[in-house]
């Protein structure tokens, strides 16, 4: 694309915008209202041509499109506006609508970069890669016959995806096996569940883990209840720990079952949009049993708007940290060149009216994201629950009852940073078939062998730190060692059954038992004094 086409296409993003609605938010009509004169945005558009014109003409180094308008220029102007609007280039708007459709087709696997090399992490469960026998700790050493040495883990990750049906050769070096091994893998489409786990902690006691909002979630979780049984559920621990959000849509769906049929779920206003409620569909057994919902700082949007709503109903106890406190709703416009804008078009509100999104007026863009957090509700933005319990906005949502997770020790650090449970099992499965009994658990052999590993690698540690940590230990090697014998899958719900703030969601029960029995009682009161539900 030539250089000057960049700049009128820049020009094109403010002024001829489509809408693709349901993404992110609701689709809504580009509006041609400003509250700036129209000479000034002209005088405007004319200032940024000429800059970039001079910028093209003089500039020590080529600037390309790609790092002229597409990383620097519209960045740039969506920076001022908020920290959510985005622009997606090509690349970047395939990954994310391939994102909330939930797949793409290629092998199944997710890869990084160790000691300068890539690795597969883990392949996913049923995948061809898992079927091809493809094992956390392989070193991809070539793609179709492409060496990876000079090569990054994003561009690996695009040799490897490709056409269902077609073939991939990926030689790969494995701990124990002296000559590199060829793998030929036919690619197929791999569905990525956003409810990548449900299953029974214990008898009456299910677990549902929501990892984000695709175009899938509202009907995958359907089906996992009537997998489970959901008229067996006596009380659901419901995760939504690091959920990023996604789908609008899929976040009101998934809500919309644990209420009444008609209770609000989350309403949005913006300055070119009325304010528009979407409302609960309810089902026959979502109202039945206590939920405690997990949240965390990495809590956000679409998973904000999930514990918000069952919070504001009085339908879940929320457990865990206040969450990220990202309530604005992105509208995707999709643009030429195949490239989209994410632009913010709205704010949510929960159901009692309180602002989810944090203040982002006096923080930098960095310190926004990843910067230390303190209790940022505002005291102004106060609201009650429908039993009338008090609750505020402006700060994300904040738990019924706070968990902080203990804080790593200086050894369990070290191990973990310098992987050593990962390295130990590609070692201890290197070059023999990498299978354990059902039900394993790490035995004294294991343990044993584990240590003079450690001791192998010159890792500082004294025998006390070592006893002391001995369940710990025990909790990672299985966790680890699961998923090469078995699935990465079965690995997470090994870490899911020894999470201690699973155990409290456990414990926390009866709270949201008293939640939903006061919300029972409250209904038919109002029932008896209304005459109607």
């Amino acid at each position: 694309m030539a250089q000057r086409r960049s700049s009128l296409f820049f020009v094109s993003v403010i002024a001829f915008c489509s809408v693709l609605g349901g993404i992110f938010g609701p689709g809504l009509q580009p509006v041609s209202a400003s509250d700036t004169p129209e000479e000034d945005i002209k005088s405007s558009i004319k200032q940024f041509t000429k800059v970039f014109d001079l910028v093209e003409a003089n500039a020590a180094e080529k600037v390309s499109s790609d790092k002229g308008i597409y990383k620097g220029a519209i960045p740039g102007m969506l920076r001022t506006l908020d920290p959510h609007s985005n622009f997606f280039d090509p690349k970047d708007f395939a990954a994310l609508r391939d994102d909330q459709r939930g797949r793409y087709y290629g092998v199944g696997m997710t890869i990084g970069v160790r000691n300068g090399r890539t690795i597969i992490v883990a392949p996913f469960g049923g995948s061809p890669a898992y079927k091809a026998g493809l094992r956390p700790g392989d070193v991809i050493l070539e793609v179709n016959d492409k060496k990876t040495d000079a090569l990054s883990s994003s561009e690996i990750a695009d040799l490897l995806k490709g056409p269902r049906n077609t073939h991939v050769l990926v030689v790969i070096a494995r701990e124990g096996v002296e000559k590199p091994l060829s793998f030929n893998i036919v690619r197929d489409e791999i569905p990525r569940f956003s409810v990548d786990e449900a299953f029974w902690l214990r008898p009456g006691i299910a677990f549902l883990h929501i990892s984000q909002f695709n175009e899938n979630t509202g009907q995958e979780m359907e089906d996992q209840l009537k997998k489970l049984g959901e008229n067996n559920i006596k009380g659901l621990v419901f995760d939504l720990r690091g959920n990023p959000g996604g789908v609008l849509n899929e976040g009101v769906a998934v809500t919309g079952h644990y209420l009444r049929k008609g209770e609000v779920v989350v309403s949005h206003r913006g300055r070119a949009s009325a304010e528009k409620p979407y409302l609960a569909r309810g089902s026959s057994n979502g109202q039945n049993y206590p939920i405690v919902v997990l949240v965390d700082r990495g809590s956000a949007s679409a998973a904000e708007i999930v514990a918000g709503a069952l919070q504001d109903h009085d339908r879940a106890w929320i457990l865990g940290e206040v969450t990220f406190g990202k309530g604005l709703v992105q509208t995707v416009y999709p643009l030429p060149e195949t490239t989209g804008l994410a632009l913010t078009t709205a704010h949510y509100y929960t159901p009692s009216g309180r602002l989810i999104q944090r203040d982002y007026s006096n923080i930098s863009f960095l310190d926004y994201y990843y910067g230390k957090r303190t209790d940022t509700k505002n005291l102004q933005d106060v609201k009650s629950t429908d039993s009338g319990r008090t609750v505020y906005g402006g700060g994300g949502i904040t738990p019924d009852e706070k968990y902080e997770a203990a804080k790593l020790n200086k050894f369990q650090i070290d191990l973990l940073r310098k992987y050593m449970f990962f390295d130990f099992t590609a070692k201890y499965f290197g070059g023999k078939e990498n299978h354990l009994p059902k039900n394993w658990e790490p035995d004294a052999n294991i343990l044993n062998d584990f240590h003079e590993y450690l001791l192998g690698k010159k890792m500082d540690f004294t025998e006390a730190e070592w006893a002391e940590n001995n369940t710990w230990i025990k909790q990672q090697l299985k966790r680890e060692m699961y998923a090469t014998a078995f699935s990465v899958e079965q690995s997470q719900r090994v870490a899911t059954e020894t999470d201690p703030e699973v155990e409290k969601a456990i414990e926390s029960l009866p709270q949201a038992k008293a939640l939903l029995d006061k919300s029972k009682k409250l209904i038919v009161q109002r029932t008896n004094r209304d005459g109607r539900p």
